[in-house]
């Protein structure tokens, strides 16, 4: 019988543990599936009913576009009616160089279908270094309805370039209100920070225009609108299918002025091809009936994005277009600033209206001699002759009698020195000299020191003495007005555009000066003096109303001790400026101004004829003859 043998190398298998094993992992896999389902429903619950208005949001956010239309810009017309500043619709190509690989070959390619100039080139450049890359940017503009045509049949080949319709803001009077009216501009960087900053930035949504300069800066809150909404159904493609709902934009509103258009021409006319500035303004109200700065430009440039050339031709020409002389210009007054000191002599007692002094046509003080404008002198003077004449000598002594902090004291009064308020931008506070002053103009301790003599220049408005001609028209309206100042302004009402309302610009009185109305009256009889019988009674011979005025000739560059100034020896952009403030009709003022002409000598041979001509127009209607110079003047 044999023997059952077992071999050790034979494992025998544990089924019930593998059968364990296996049911563990089996029931870890349920488990780790029963928690996926588990974190899926929970997911989906999250996704579905705790975020169901967050993405149904979304999903309609991505089927409707939210569309911005941006509201018509207010119109700015003058007193009369007349149009200075709307808008009108046209079709511009824009690019977004976002969407754009190669930009310049791009552009070369649009160029065979549309007209692009060199200037449209570099404007696109510019507004591209301004602007961000996802930003629609114009590369032409007032496309005709040809180009459209061909730009449509070929569109599908310039993706990221489209066709819109914009709305153009014109200036029909072109330069001639370029500095009151201003322009409007493509927003920058720096502006759209300050609108989110006011909390304005949605309501400029869909808009590339501001204003810049002007009326159009300082109005912007009425002129701008608010901008309206549509919401528009769109494809997959971003195309729009139909639209859902509407919000209309509301237009901005309408400016009306106190500026006359036409007077505004006949000023600008008549300056001829000469520099300077005029500001005429109704001395009962303030209201600004002519503002000029000439030269100007035209600030339709503007509207597109002014090509860099055009703007290197402005802002690099020797004749300073760009600078708004009537506001921000300042001036040395010259004699013009004669009839205030002679108030101030009246109101502090340094003179009375029949006191005499001697002119022997020169003013001796601290060994150097202060020459009068004409050699030998007047004789003896009195406050109204000084005036008529205008006696040098007179102002002089008055200078050194009354000192320099009680001119400044009393000059403040009149406005100089200080803005306006005036309703644009940009005004220059001029300089009023003073000890004050002085100290704080310079560092050095020896320059702060103020010297006797340097008040003696400013009696006859020399020296450091610096005004607007707006400062000048606004003191010579409130002498006119009997010592009531009036805060000078260009818009006369603001018109809502829906209901035809009107909110005026109410006249506001700043002051009444501190004066005897006695004073006031005798040197108001001196300034009719001066027109009839003084320095501008040739500008003002013939005329059909009695006005008044007073001529001023103010030094460019200084004439050393002992020398004779000779025009025709010194360059012309180094010659006096020639200056003239008037109002009429004396009895009751309706209009009162101040003219300033750069480089140009006396004023009553440059100056006083342009304030002839601006008094004749607006009093009686008359239309201007050819300004020429009144070369037998020969003092202020």
């Amino acid at each position: 019988m044999s023997e059952l043998r077992i071999n050790p190398g034979i494992e025998f298998r544990n089924t019930q543990l593998e059968l364990y094993h296996f049911h563990l992992r089996l029931a870890i896999l349920a488990g780790f599936v029963l928690v996926m389902f588990v974190a899926l429903f929970a997911r989906f619950f999250y996704l579905q009913v705790v975020m169901h208005a967050h993405y149904d949001t979304l999903a309609e956010a991505n089927r409707i576009s939210i569309v911005p239309i941006v509201p018509n810009r207010g119109v700015i017309v003058d007193r009369n009616g007349v149009v200075l500043a709307h808008n009108y619709s046209a079709y511009t190509l824009e690019i977004t160089p976002g969407k754009v690989a190669d930009l310049e070959a791009l552009i070369d390619e649009l160029a065979r279908i549309v007209d692009i100039a060199p200037k449209d080139r570099r404007r696109f450049k510019r507004l591209m270094e301004e602007s961000r890359r996802f930003e629609s940017l114009p590369i032409r503009t007032r496309l005709t309805d040809e180009e459209i045509a061909r730009f449509a049949a070929n569109r599908y080949r310039f993706p990221g370039v489209d066709v819109k319709a914009r709305l153009f803001r014109h200036y029909p009077q072109g330069e001639v209100f370029s500095h009151v009216v201003g322009h409007i501009g493509r927003i920058n960087r720096r502006e759209v920070e300050q609108l989110e900053a006011n909390d304005m930035l949605s309501n400029y949504r869909g808009t590339d225009y501001i204003g810049k300069t002007g009326l159009e800066q300082s109005y912007e809150r009425f002129l701008h609108g608010t901008t309206g909404v549509e919401q528009v159904e769109v494809d997959s493609g971003g195309r729009a299918v139909r639209a859902l709902s509407r919000t209309p934009p509301v237009s901005g509103n309408n400016l009306v002025l106190t500026l006359d258009a036409r007077l505004q021409e006949v000023v600008y006319r008549a300056f001829g091809d000469r520099r300077g500035a005029l500001v005429a303004v109704e001395p009962a109200t303030g209201g600004v009936l002519a503002f000029v700065s000439k030269p100007g430009f035209d600030p339709n440039l503007f509207v597109d994005g002014i090509d860099p050339q055009s703007w290197n031709e402005l802002n690099n020409s020797p004749d300073r277009p760009m600078v708004n002389r009537a506001l921000a210009g300042t001036y040395p007054p010259g004699s013009t600033f004669k009839p205030y000191m002679a108030l101030a002599a009246l109101t502090y007692g340094k003179r009375t209206p029949h006191q005499v002094i001697s002119d022997p046509g020169y003013f001796m003080f601290g060994g150097r001699m202060f020459h009068d404008s004409r050699v030998g002198g007047h004789g003896s003077v009195d406050l109204y002759k000084s005036i008529v004449v205008s006696s040098d000598t007179y102002y002089y002594m008055l200078a050194n009698d009354l000192g320099i902090d009680a001119i400044s004291r009393f000059m403040a009064q009149f406005g100089f020195g200080s803005r306006s308020g005036i309703d644009i931008p940009g005004e220059s506070e001029g300089v009023l000299p003073s000890q004050a002053w002085k100290k704080r103009r310079f560092k050095k301790p020896e320059q702060q020191k103020w010297y006797a003599g340097e008040t003696i220049s400013i009696g006859i408005g020399q020296g450091y003495n610096a005004y607007t001609p707006l400062q000048l028209a606004t003191a010579i309206a409130t002498i006119a007005n009997d010592g009531v100042m009036f805060r000078p302004h260009i818009v006369d009402y603001v018109e809502d555009i829906r209901t035809r309302e009107r909110t005026f610009i109410e006249p506001k009185p700043l002051r009444k000066l501190e004066v005897k109305p006695e004073h006031i009256r005798v040197v108001k009889e001196a300034l009719v003096g001066v027109n009839k019988e003084g320095t501008g009674r040739r500008a003002f011979a013939g005329a059909q109303y009695v006005s008044a005025g007073k001529t001023g000739t103010a030094q460019v560059i200084g004439i050393k001790q002992g020398e004779k100034y000779v025009e025709s020896r010194v360059q012309e952009r180094l010659r006096d400026h020639a200056l003239f403030i008037a109002y009429a009709p004396a009895d009751n003022p309706k209009i009162a101004l101040a003219v300033i002409v750069e480089n140009s000598g006396f004023g009553a041979r440059a100056a006083a004829p342009i304030a002839r001509q601006v008094f004749d127009y607006y009093l009686l209607g008359k239309q201007p003859r050819t300004v020429k110079d009144d070369d037998d003047a020969t003092q202020d």
